[in-house]
């Protein structure tokens, strides 16, 4: 095995003369270079490239206009962040993906290789710190195991949502008209948020004696009115268009947590109006929700059902059998502490069905426990959009089509702005053959989700909806969409390795297989999963064939 580099360097094929640039730069100050012009020949590219990345000290991207375009680059960006292994720098001016906004970004656009340049030394130095701090084991992406928090029954408290204030947004055109639609904007985006599932929003009469110039210490205004986060904003021309900027803060420390912005052309504003606010509304709900599951993991014991809740909505991210499990413990902690908790009920609905799907063999016993809680559910909170959300996914995922169809139809009427109720309608749809349907969905979601670490599921549901109907090629697209997002995607490398085989393509799909089986399914939970994932649909059949031809290639079977 190739010992870990001490760099990998991460940039797109049409800037590889800067690269090598950088890559003998680093060599020649003692560093070990990873790039893809190493590739020995007959090695798979996206094996060892992934395995580089992940043991990589420091991931080195070069940020371009060819760059910030390429899923790809952004997808190794995203790792590293995860690895906490993300040194970037400029190598031509361009906007950054808006998640990498607010990571310290070295300007090295005019750097030609003088070893000299001020600026080259201190992004050395960046680097070489990380070098000279990375752990001795490879940095994994797996998250940490929760600390142990024992259930008592009934003791605990059921917690909320935090909540939010949203502060006058500044008009910095200065022109009247301006002015009118960023007063505009706040009410438009209070009334959206009203609608979100993880915050609670201060009414506009709470800040409407505010204003953004005389707002010197978030700290106060945050205690003043006793809010967890504030949304600032500001608007202004910018050529044809209009740009609305947003920051969330934590009001305790006024730290910016993330910053989002949002373009429009003002020949389009009126009709695009409505669109930009639910926009801003749900890209700040995923934030919140993100923030509100590190809080909850980050927080060693004495949790509230919500926290629990929480931390098991974040373990449910990851579809393998470890992190649904601990999904699984956490939402049944949530019921413990408060044992009429809607939310909670579906929680261990969502996880249970999920790890259900993934990893049982049928059995109508367990379906019975999950419907159980779905039905306890939709009892104490039958018209809460989040509670239909998570037991709709229930319902879907232990085999209940229709029903989760017809809840999750009222999650989406009830919350049009939330990108998850979309996605797992959307996938719902999909089992249907609702193909048009499904697509639509999967499309509002990916509008609505940006930031969310689920769009990896969002492009898989829309290539099953695509497999359903037959169109394997667009399929397959879906599919490298997804993979880039989540390269430790097992089950989309399984689906690749069918549209291969389907395609003709067997030494790909052997390949693809051969990395697929890091799930460690027998060869009857493989068959029981596609028959789950096509049920209903012509192509099962041939599915399982396939499943079945690969397997026998894999253990050397006639």
């Amino acid at each position: 095995m190739t010992p870990a580099a001490d760099i990998f360097l991460s940039y797109n094929r049409e800037d590889q003369a800067v690269a090598r640039r950088f890559a003998e730069a680093f060599e020649g100050e003692g560093f070990t270079v990873w790039w893809d012009t190493t590739l020995r020949a007959g090695e798979a590219y996206d094996e060892v490239t992934e395995a580089a990345l992940r043991t990589a000290k420091a991931v080195v991207v070069l940020w371009s206009p060819r760059s910030v375009v390429s899923r790809w680059v952004r997808a190794e960006a995203t790792l590293a962040d995860r690895n906490k292994t993300l040194v970037p720098c400029m190598i031509e001016p361009c906007d950054r993906p808006i998640m990498f906004e607010l990571t310290q970004t070295a300007e090295l656009s005019h750097w030609q290789g003088d070893a000299a340049d001020k600026a080259w030394q201190a992004f050395l130095t960046d680097v070489r710190r990380f070098v000279e701090t990375a752990p001795t084991a490879p940095v994994t992406v797996a998250r940490p195991e929760p600390d142990p928090v024992p259930p008592v029954r009934g003791a605990g408290k059921r917690g909320s949502a935090p909540t939010l204030a949203v502060l006058p947004f500044t008009n910095r055109s200065g022109l009247a008209d301006d002015e009118v639609f960023a007063e505009g904007m706040v009410e438009d985006v209070i009334a959206a948020l009203a609608q979100g599932a993880h915050m609670r929003v201060l009414g506009s009469m709470a800040t409407a004696n505010l204003r953004r110039e005389t707002i010197t210490d978030p700290a106060a205004v945050g205690l003043q009115l006793d809010v967890r986060y504030l949304l600032e904003g500001n608007v202004r021309r910018v050529g044809s268009g209009l740009r609305v900027t947003t920051q969330l803060l934590e009001a305790a420390t006024g730290e910016v947590l993330w910053a989002g912005r949002f373009d429009r052309p003002l020949t389009e504003l009126a009709d695009l109006q409505e669109e930009l606010v639910l926009e801003v509304a749900a890209r700040l709900d995923i934030q919140v929700s993100n923030l509100e599951m590190e809080r909850a993991l980050r927080k060693p014991g004495d949790l509230t059902a919500w926290e629990a809740v929480m931390r098991s909505l974040s373990a449910t991210q990851h579809l393998d059998a470890p992190s649904l499990l601990r999904g699984l413990e956490d939402a049944r902690n949530a019921v413990a502490i408060d044992p009429d908790y809607a939310l909670a009920h579906a929680a261990v609905a969502q996880s249970s069905a999920l790890l259900y799907w993934l990893s049982s063999l049928d059995d109508p016993s367990e379906v019975r426990l999950i419907r159980r809680h779905v039905d306890r559910a939709l009892e104490l909170g039958p018209g809460d959009p989040l509670v239909l959300t998570y037991a709709g996914a229930g319902l879907f995922y232990c085999g209940y089509r229709e029903e989760a169809h017809r809840c999750l139809a009222r999650a989406v009427a009830r919350l049009p702005g939330n990108g998850l109720a979309h996605y797992i309608y959307g996938a719902a749809c999909s089992f249907l053959d609702r193909t048009d349907e499904a697509l639509e969905h999967c499309q509002t979601s990916l509008r609505l989700m940006q930031g969310s670490p689920l769009l990896w599921g969002v492009f898989a549901t829309k290539a099953n909806a695509l497999i359903r109907a037959g169109r394997w090629d667009e399929a397959m697209d879906q599919l490298d969409e997804s993979l880039a997002l989540n390269p430790d995607g097992s089950i989309i490398r399984l689906q690749q390795a069918i549209c291969y085989r389907h395609l003709g393509r067997h030494a790909e799909a052997r390949r693809l297989f051969a990395l697929a089986r890091t799930v460690d399914w027998s060869l009857a939970q493989m068959e029981t999963w596609f028959q789950r994932v096509m049920i209903g649909n012509p192509v099962l059949d041939e599915h399982i064939a396939h499943i079945r031809a690969l397997w026998a290639e894999a253990h050397g079977q006639p």
